[in-house]
């Protein structure tokens, strides 16, 4: 019953607004900035991976993921694209400004679920900025886990939902490769899919440069799409760290998202044309 009671009384004061002062204002990119606010009256404690509800006055109220590293006291940080009336008054706001905040609200990421396991986090863009936190806690508690791998800005898996990004990340398996090794053989059988987490490689067919690729590249989808033999060889130029997704795991993934596989079947159709 006290826990009901202690429940039901944060989620009561989630629902009021609390002053905060934006302390900082940074520019990230053309349409985006990140604010940093102090509470003007009860402090907010977001975990990683929920939001909180910013106030405009006199504008309106948008749901932002917090960005920032939560764990002490330090200020509560937003990252935000003006795209709409209220990010962009948020977006415009001079230190010195009141905002109002609700909150937090939302799934917290589960990691102390992942304490003792590898980890792999993925993002692309400004999905990166709700992983930050994650990204704080988990190197402020190293000892916790075991290997931790940041895949960023993989094109192929930007406009994913959280649910199948989570359902990939799982089935992500690391594997380290030195300078002149052959990763993939043009004509023999696809059983894996890469992406580059680092280092770089090169494409070849029938001899002939395809490409060259780094980090946040991929390859290995044409055998797995066309159910055909590898159709060119990928030899590490450096030594590379390479995330990889078994066959089935990625043709299910593929069966589950539409937009993924469509974007995939692009980039096979481009790359065909190629060789």
């Amino acid at each position: 019953m006290a826990a009901s009671a202690s429940a039901e009384a944060r989620l009561r004061g989630a629902m009021v607004p609390v002053a905060h002062r934006v302390v900082s204002r940074a520019q990230e990119t053309a349409d985006t900035w990140t604010l940093e606010l102090e509470p003007l009256g009860q402090r907010i404690r977001p975990r990683a991976g929920q939001f909180d509800m910013l106030y405009a006055f006199g504008v309106g109220e948008v749901p932002i993921s917090t960005s920032g590293d939560h764990d002490g006291d330090g200020p509560l940080t937003h990252t935000i694209r003006a795209v709409g009336a209220v990010t962009r008054a948020l977006c415009a706001l001079e230190p010195g400004a009141v905002v109002g905040v609700r909150g937090p609200f939302g799934t917290e990421w589960p990691l102390d679920e992942a304490t003792g396991g590898d980890l792999v986090v993925v993002a692309g863009g400004i999905g990166l900025a709700p992983l930050r936190p994650a990204l704080h806690h988990l190197l402020a508690h190293r000892g916790r886990y075991g290997r931790v791998s940041l895949l960023y800005g993989v094109p192929l898996f930007q406009p994913l939902r959280r649910p199948l990004v989570e359902q990939l990340a799982a089935k992500l398996e690391q594997r380290r490769v030195e300078a002149g090794d052959v990763v993939v053989r043009e004509g023999d059988v696809g059983d894996l899919f890469y992406v580059i987490e680092s280092g770089a490689l090169d494409a070849r067919h029938d001899g002939r440069l395809l490409t060259h690729m780094s980090a946040g590249d991929h390859f290995g989808e044409i055998a797995l799409l066309r159910d055909v033999p590898r159709t060119a060889t990928v030899v590490a130029t450096e030594d590379s760290v390479l995330q990889t997704i078994q066959r089935e795991d990625f043709l299910a993934a593929l069966t589950g998202d539409e937009e993924l596989r469509g974007r995939t079947e692009s980039v096979a159709a481009r790359r065909l044309a190629n060789t």
